[in-house]
Order: structure tokens, then C-alpha cells, then sequence
């Protein structure tokens, strides 16, 4: 993802005439490196080739929090205006919503000034303000937009008992949903489960909605060697049998039954739990560790990126977690590092969810039901005493993110989605 910039106060290109325009609109974009910010950075500079790519974004406020990027540069080909907006915590809930509201009006200000008629724009759920702001900006000025799900609301709010069934609030949601879906040109979901969600959400309207995977990050992450892993031994726990979650360990996450597993595991000394990451109950997972003493747990904090390959090899079998009601509003998207790293994965998890699919179909893991602790501990007793079958199931992992899961597949799919109908 490296390339040449050049900034606003020196040359920039002419658009080419034979190129449409594409604006891509999402918070995070490089140098944040974190999910969004690298899917959308890599969908950026990945149609470039094919269309005058311009992205507006914000400030970096997650993982590169303190970085003061340029407010316009030219990156690999890509044209990025990032907007003013305040950057404070964004793990406390006012200053989250003081976030996404700032933004979101620096984004629809930018938005209406240059948007043009028949330009083309990819807009991302993240915060869920951007698709409402982008298809306004978009309809006042004639151009066409794309919506891209990473979540789905107000289901995932509902999930994590932020809002209730059938409130004021999640019916309010619905209703402007139903005014967002209606005018979009087309709407791209990351799992087949959403698919169906969606599908349901927009009977009767007639919007084209297809499925396109996110991908694993081929060119820097492979299997390598644990005995030559250097987390391991820098922990001292070479000779454990490690289960990881490494990601985001936010609302959606259901660490409570992980943590309650490792605890009733404590006595059995060849098991280590290894967590790596950060969010809101990132606190929370602290504190119960040291409540309870729980030796057989290790909390790391964020990692960078480009150390992947070395964190995601540090395991024997990669954690996933969902909490209840997660059905068809979101798939992680650490899924395809692990299968990429060539780790079988234990995910929480509803049946028919994209990342139960995922599990059977390449038969390189398995999955419990969210919030059920005896049949996750009982799994983890059965992954253990079958730990020779690990290999091959590893292989079949690294191989699904080769065949299936693709930079290169991915982007040619956006390509031939975001064309006219």
C-alpha cells in the first residue's frame, strides 16, 4: 500500500476523460489500518485503474489516533480530501455521537460541493450517518450511489441491547432505511446471511443486492513455523495449546462465555487463552481476568498490521466471537487473516450466520452457539484430544483464503458491480 504522494499545494492529475467518476465515502481510510480503513483504501486504489477514484474520509481516530494526515494528497493514483471533524474518544458514547455528527456534516458540505451529475459513489456503513449524508449530497446533484454494508442497523444495535424490537427508535431506523435502499443504485452486503436480511428488509422496493466477500491479506500473511514464533516464546507459553482472539473486542463480542471457559479450564495447565486487541469491553475483559486470577490468560493490547504474521501464527486454533442476534448483520472480517495464516478457527456463532457458512463448507473449524458455555468448553476438550487433525484442517484454511478469498477476486468484483446497469 505504499506509493507515491503528492499533495494539494503541488501538481495533481487532470482526470482522464474516458474514466468515470467514483467517490468513495467512508471515515477510515488510510493511514488508518485498521478493517474499514484497509478494505477501503485497498477497494480505492484497486479500481483506480478503471475509474477517477476521489475518496472523502475523516481524520485518523482509531488505531493512527494523533497522526494529522494531509487534508488532500494524491495516493496511488487515488485523489483523497479528508474532512475536518473533532477526533475525540470515540469509546465514550457523547463523544462518538459528537464525532459522527461533525463529520457527517463536513462530509455532506464537501459532498454537495462536488459531487456532479452521473459521478458514481461507494458509500460504506461505518459510521451509519454516512450512507444517509452521501445519498442526500448524491440526490441533490445527479449522481448515483452504492451502498456497502459492513453492518446492518437496527439489528446491530438491537444485538447488543442498545435499542429494543419494535422501539420508536429501531421503527424510526427502519423507516430511513427504507428511504436509503429505495434510491441506491445497487447494495453490496459482505455475507450470504445479510444477503437474505436485506433481501427481506427490501421486498417489494427492487434493489439489486449481491454479495461480495472481504478478502485476506495474502501478500503479507502465510503459515509460518511455531516453533520459530517469537510472541511465543517472548510469553513464555511455547509449550501451550493456545486458543487466540485477535480483532476488535467491541459490544458484538461475546467474551463473557470465553472468559467464563478459561476460567473453568484453569486447572488444566496445557490450555492458554491469548487475547490481542482493543474496544469497549476491552475493560471489562481486563477486569475479570484479574478478578478472577485467571493465569491461563493473556491480554495483549492493539497490534500493528504488519505484525500479523506473527500474532496470527501464535496459536494453535483462532477464536472468533459473536454474541446472540448477530444473524445477517455483520461478518468479521478476521476470518479470512486466519484462514490465510493457515489456523483452524472456534467461532460463536448462529447457525446460517456467513461465518458458520464458511466453517462447513471448507470444513476448517467449528462453531457453538453464542452464550453457551458447557458446549464451548466441551468443544475446546474435543479440539484438543483430536489436535493431530489440526494440519490438514490448517492446510484447508490457507487454501479456502488462496482460492476463494482474493484482493484480486474481490476488486474484480467491484469493478463489474459498480458498472451501469
Amino acid at each position: 500500500m505504499k506509493g507515491e504522494t503528492n499533495n494539494s499545494n503541488g501538481w495533481h492529475p487532470t482526470p482522464s476523460e474516458s474514466k468515470p467518476t467514483l467517490w468513495v465515502v467512508s471515515e477510515i481510510y488510510y493511514p488508518e489500518d485498521i478493517s474499514t480503513g484497509y478494505y477501503l483504501t485497498n477497494i480505492a486504489e484497486g479500481l483506480a485503474q478503471n475509474y477517477d477514484v476521489k475518496v472523502i474520509c475523516g481524520q485518523p481516530n482509531y488505531a493512527s489516533r494523533g497522526i494529522r494526515a494531509a487534508k488532500h494528497e494524491v495516493r496511488n493514483g487515488v485523489d483523497v480530501f479528508r474532512v475536518a471533524s473533532t477526533t475525540l474518544d470515540k469509546n465514550k458514547i457523547p463523544f462518538r455521537l459528537l464525532n459522527m455528527l461533525t463529520l457527517s456534516l463536513s462530509m455532506l458540505f464537501f459532498a454537495v460541493r462536488r459531487f456532479r451529475k452521473n459521478d458514481r459513489v461507494l458509500v460504506v456503513t461505518a459510521p451509519p450517518s454516512l450512507p444517509f449524508i452521501s445519498a442526500l449530497a448524491s440526490l441533490l446533484k445527479g449522481a448515483s450511489y452504492t451502498l456497502l454494508l459492513h453492518d446492518c442497523y437496527p439489528e446491530v444495535l438491537i444485538a447488543v441491547g442498545k435499542m429494543k424490537p419494535n422501539s420508536f427508535a429501531s421503527r424510526s431506523v427502519n423507516f430511513l432505511n427504507s428511504w436509503l435502499y429505495k434510491h441506491a443504485s445497487k447494495i453490496i452486503v459482505v455475507g450470504r446471511d445479510m444477503n437474505e436480511l436485506l433481501r427481506n428488509k427490501t421486498n417489494g422496493l427492487k434493489i439489486p443486492i449481491v454479495f461480495i466477500p472481504n478478502w485476506a491479506d495474502l501478500e503479507t500473511i502465510h503459515p509460518t513455523p511455531r516453533s520459530q514464533n517469537s510472541l511465543l516464546s517472548d510469553l513464555g507459553i511455547e509449550n501451550k495449546f493456545i486458543f487466540m482472539y485477535a480483532g476488535n473486542i467491541g459490544h458484538p463480542t461475546d467474551i463473557e462465555s470465553i472468559i467464563e471457559c478459561a476460567d473453568r479450564l484453569r486447572a488444566k495447565e496445557d490450555f492458554h487463552f491469548v487475547f490481542i486487541g482493543s474496544g469497549a469491553k476491552a475493560s471489562y475483559l481486563r477486569n475479570e481476568v484479574e478478578r478472577r486470577k485467571l493465569k491461563n490468560v493473556t491480554i495483549l493490547g492493539q497490534r500493528p498490521r504488519n505484525e500479523q504474521i506473527v500474532f496470527l501464527n501464535a496459536c494453535d486454533v483462532g477464536l472468533i466471537s459473536l454474541v446472540k442476534n448477530m444473524w445477517g448483520t455483520a461478518m468479521p472480517s478476521r476470518t479470512y487473516n486466519i484462514l490465510a495464516a493457515g489456523k483452524p478457527i472456534l467461532a460463536l456463532t448462529e447457525d446460517g450466520s456467513e461465518l458458520a457458512r464458511v466453517i462447513e463448507e471448507e470444513n476448517v473449524g467449528w462453531y457453538t452457539q453464542p452464550g453457551d458455555v458447557d458446549k464451548l468448553q466441551a468443544k475446546v476438550m474435543e479440539i484438543y484430544e483430536n489436535r493431530g487433525l489440526l494440519g490438514e484442517m490448517g492446510k484447508r484454511a490457507r487454501d479456502a483464503a488462496i482460492e476463494k478469498y482474493s484482493r484480486e477476486s474481490a476488486i474484480k468484483r467491484y469493478s463489474q458491480e459498480l458498472e451501469p446497469a
